[in-house]
């Protein structure tokens, strides 16, 4: 129950700062003791050398676990950390196209995304248009359309190709 919660570490009430009328108590073996005042359950919590914890202040009654503090500490801090060291955070990579690219630069560009989206990170494919080249967008969002054909067995388009201003963009996310 209380491990799945996060809870601060620096506002934890333990041992005689928990000055609430009745608490239910949790035995360090995870047994119910019952509702009993905070001054008997300390006096239990000290007859066994350990701490009494308040867990669930929120609770009517509050809940309180009989633990080795000091130990509950570690082991919160360790799993902060490995929580920390697992997280993956995802980037998102730019490739550049233009409107009158050639198939093989497509390609370079396409292997370029390819290897972007094996290490986990979104790609924004993006087409800059100059000139008169803004009077024939749908030739840039065509260019985008082959452009994901040749990525689609690696990636998921997240935004559709759309005009923005000058530019076409489109953002593709790996593949689970």
């Amino acid at each position: 129950m209380w491990r799945n919660t996060t809870i601060n570490l620096r506002d934890v009430e333990l041992n005689e700062r928990i000055c609430d009328r009745e608490v239910r108590v949790i035995d360090d073996d995870n047994t119910q003791l019952g509702i009993m005042s905070a001054m008997e359950a300390n006096r239990i919590a000290d007859s066994k050398n350990l701490d009494l914890v308040k867990i669930s202040p929120t609770a009517t009654p509050p809940v309180c676990k009989i633990m080795d503090f000091g130990k509950f500490k570690f082991e919160m801090q360790k799993r902060e950390k490995d929580a920390r060291k697992n997280q993956k955070i995802t980037e998102l990579k730019e490739v550049w196209l233009s409107m009158t690219i050639d198939t093989h630069d497509l390609e370079t560009k396409a292997k370029a995304a390819l290897k972007f989206l094996k290490a986990g990170d979104k790609v924004k494919v993006s087409i800059r248009m100059r000139g008169r080249q803004q009077a024939h967008a749908a030739l840039g969002v065509e260019v985008m359309r082959d452009f994901y054909k040749i990525v689609e067995e690696a990636a998921v388009i997240d935004k559709q190709p759309t005009t923005e201003g000058r530019n076409i963009l489109m953002i593709l996310s790996p593949k689970k």
